[in-house]
């Protein structure tokens, strides 16, 4: 405020200078003084209200995204187990426009489906809030979006999009009445069996490759097939007569009408001419492994089926002719020191696979070592199939040690078809405990499942199992390390003996949670991944056989201590230098 001589003066003199010439002259002045300084004040402050900032333009007021909460929680931009009706609440700086919210807001599903929304406003207009207009599917991705056409009252456009990814939550009613859990173990035998006795081939008795394959057969799978026939006949499923009366269909269909290469069978076969059906083009021949895995199951019944009456003495001794038959020692292929996978009668040894660990085909070795006509030695297997012990791993994966093989241990079924009748259990040689391998394979299987780096839906300590088997994308080994969101049922059911805990809880889920997508006529369905909401339509031998087997092993040890109680495979495992 500018400061007046008169005032100045008049105060000190409280008014009395007036009354004197000198005073009133005084005055004079400072009056006019006081009107040039007040209007150079007024000029001053009509001058700064020019000069100063003016009043932000609207558009310069930035909208930008605060925050967002899906039923009250605020978990940064993912949101898993969501519910079907989920209300999204998104926050923005200021007030929003309400009639720029419809452009703007977009939720979609992984097909980049719109979804339906109701949209609405709180807190002044600047939270604006989101539900779909019907419900959610269960166990889906969707992405919100909100784009640069949302605006502010003041006309302000959105400075950066806002993405959204939301999963909602799988339906966790039960879809079959609750039994328990014998009673569970039971019914998934029984009706996994169903593959391999009503839909066994119908000329040979051997079992079909799969539910799709009309008249091929797999050798292999028959094998598992057999061990699998003997499970029903002790858990009364069918009787011991008809149990026999299959097997001597099939083993007579094996000598008489199979054809055979140096007494190795072919990985497929016609199952009503015996002819050998191509696995691929050179692979039309012998498949040792495919061999080893159809002696494990014919070998397991000759130690099973011991009456004396016709029908089991010439069961057993048809088992004993094309046992004796296999030249094991021929596959060395010039007598290396390795057995060789395959064999064709048009491109010879091409096919140039050699039987080297660590994966299924330790049984390949232990019968080959176990043969009484055409043994291996020691050696075979220790330069072979160990390949002077690089077969090692001895890797910490999640907290467990794997003794042998790949990274991750691989797909889980290098824990199942060679253990279907080998008894992990104590049995240890100068590589391996084998019970701590398979054991800690199928919880590294099951640690991975659970954390799912890959994120892919549905995975978790109840959904888990990672192991060859088809996928939506096809036929494929599955494993940590070749992930492809496909979950195989048999890994986890077939792991009982492995992970109780673990595998039991799998079953739980798979038989009340998802069971209306999985369950069927034959068992459970091969193969499915949730991501992509597949579910296989076909049911595999190799897949359905080691259930049934494992759950027994598991339940009674039923099939370990038969194939163990061979005299020939106690004297095979020690010659390799097994301890048991």
């Amino acid at each position: 405020m500018i400061s007046s001589p008169l005032i100045l003066f008049l105060d000190q003199n409280n008014g009395k200078a007036l009354h004197t010439r000198a005073g009133r002259a005084f005055y004079r002045l400072a009056m006019t003084r006081l009107i040039i300084y007040s209007a150079l004040f007024l000029l001053t402050i009509a001058c700064s209200k020019e000069t100063d900032t003016p009043e932000p333009d609207q558009h310069d007021v930035p909208l930008t995204y605060r925050s967002i909460t899906i039923d009250g929680t605020s978990n940064g931009l993912r949101y898993e187990n969501v519910g079907r009706n989920p209300e999204i609440q998104v926050s923005f700086t200021t007030a929003i426009d309400k009639s720029s919210a419809a452009q703007a807001v977009d939720l979609v599903d992984k097909e980049m489906t719109k979804v339906a929304v109701a949209i609405s406003f709180i807190d002044n207009d600047s939270v604006i809030v989101i539900k779909s207009s019907s419900p959610l599917e269960w166990l889906s991705k969707y992405t919100l979006t909100v784009s640069t056409n949302l605006k502010s009252k003041r006309g302000a456009s959105l400075l950066a999009p806002v993405s959204v990814n939301l999963v909602t939550a799988l339906d966790s009613t039960d879809k079959f009445p609750v039994i328990p859990d014998e009673e569970l173990l039971t019914l998934v035998q029984k009706q996994t069996f169903s593959y391999f006795w009503d839909f066994g081939h119908p000329v040979s008795g051997m079992a079909r490759e799969r539910s799709s394959s009309g008249d091929i057969v797999t050798t292999g799978g028959t094998g598992f097939g057999i061990m699998a026939m003997i499970v029903a006949v002790e858990r009364q499923f069918i009787s011991r007569e008809a149990a026999v009366g299959r097997l001597l269909k099939i083993v007579r269909f094996l000598r008489n009408n199979a054809t055979r290469y140096h007494g190795a069978f072919a990985h497929w076969i016609n199952g009503s001419t015996g002819q050998t059906q191509p696995f691929s083009e050179k692979d039309n021949g012998a498949d040792l492994v495919e061999t080893s895995f159809l002696f494990q199951g014919v070998l397991t019944a000759r130690q099973y089926f011991t009456k004396e009456n016709p029908e089991e003495t010439e069961l057993r001794n048809l088992i004993a002719e094309l046992w004796e038959a296999v030249e094991w020692s021929w596959f060395r292929h010039n007598n290396e020191e390795v057995l060789y996978w395959h064999w064709s009668p048009d491109y010879g040894w091409e096919m140039n696979h050699k039987i080297r660990g660590w994966d299924e085909c330790l049984i390949t070795y232990v019968l080959a070592a176990s043969s009484p006509t055409f043994p291996v030695s020691k050696t075979v297997y220790d330069n072979g199939w160990a390949d002077n012990g690089n077969i090692r791993n001895n890797g910490i994966y999640y907290d467990f040690q794997l003794p042998l093989g790949p990274s991750y241990g691989g797909p889980l079924f290098f824990a199942h078809y060679s253990f279907l009748g080998l008894n992990p259990k104590n049995l240890q040689d100068q590589y391996a405990d084998y019970w701590q391998q398979n054991v800690n394979h199928a919880k590294i299987n099951h640690a991975y499942c659970s954390r799912n780096p890959a994120h892919y839906l549905g995975y978790s300590e109840i959904c888990w199992g990672l192991s060859a088997s088809d996928g939506n994308n096809g036929y494929s080994a599955h494993s940590p390390t070749n992930d492809k969101g496909v979950i195989t049922p048999t890994a986890a059911l077939s792991s009982m003996p492995y992970t109780p805990e673990e595998s039991m809880a799998a079953l739980h889920f798979f038989y009340y949670k998802l069971g209306n997508q999985l369950w069927k006529q034959y068992g459970f369905i091969d193969a499915f991944n949730l991501t992509e909401k597949w579910y296989a339509s076909d049911f595999l031998a190799i897949d359905q056989g080691p259930i049934i087997v494992m759950i027994e092993n598991y339940r009674t040890g039923l099939l370990w201590d038969l194939f163990m109680g061979i005299p020939e495979i106690q004297a095979g495992l020690a010659k390799l230098g097994f301890t048991d």
